[in-house]
């Protein structure tokens, strides 16, 4: 199971596509049928948790020539299946922060907010099962 955080344009569409995603802690290896979890980034004015879906197609970002090191990019196609009831974001995931405490909100903190940049990461069984209490 997957999640991302990024910029959402419209909260309310049917599906989502996300261009050239950086991927980290796993997240290079989504694909379609995949569950993911849709966080509205709070860099770019979003919620946090917004929706949930199913993967409708994953494609690698082909690396750069000439670079050395590069992040893992991933563009994804999401069908909506669910809206989030209920707000989580950064400020009620700020306090899970003994990393290594094996909660499941510690570590969504740790992967989304521990640094502020966009991406996809693969999240645990845990992790998504908290995050299904959201919908």
């Amino acid at each position: 199971m997957f999640a991302i955080k990024t910029e959402i344009k419209d909260p309310s569409a049917e599906g989502f596509a996300f261009s050239e995603q950086k991927t980290m802690y796993g997240g290079r290896h989504i694909a379609k049928g995949d569950l993911i979890f849709v966080f509205a980034s709070e860099n770019e004015g979003g919620p946090g948790l917004l929706a949930s879906g199913i993967v409708t197609s994953a494609e690698a970002t082909p690396k750069r020539l000439g670079i050395a090191r590069q992040t893992p990019c991933v563009s994804v196609t999401v069908k909506r299946t669910a809206l989030a009831r209920r707000r989580l974001g950064r400020s009620e995931l700020k306090p899970f922060s003994d990393w290594n405490d094996g909660r499941p909100e510690t570590e969504l903190n740790f992967k989304f907010y521990r640094q502020a940049t966009n991406k996809i990461v693969g999240i645990s069984d845990a992790a998504a099962a908290f995050l299904r209490r959201f919908f």
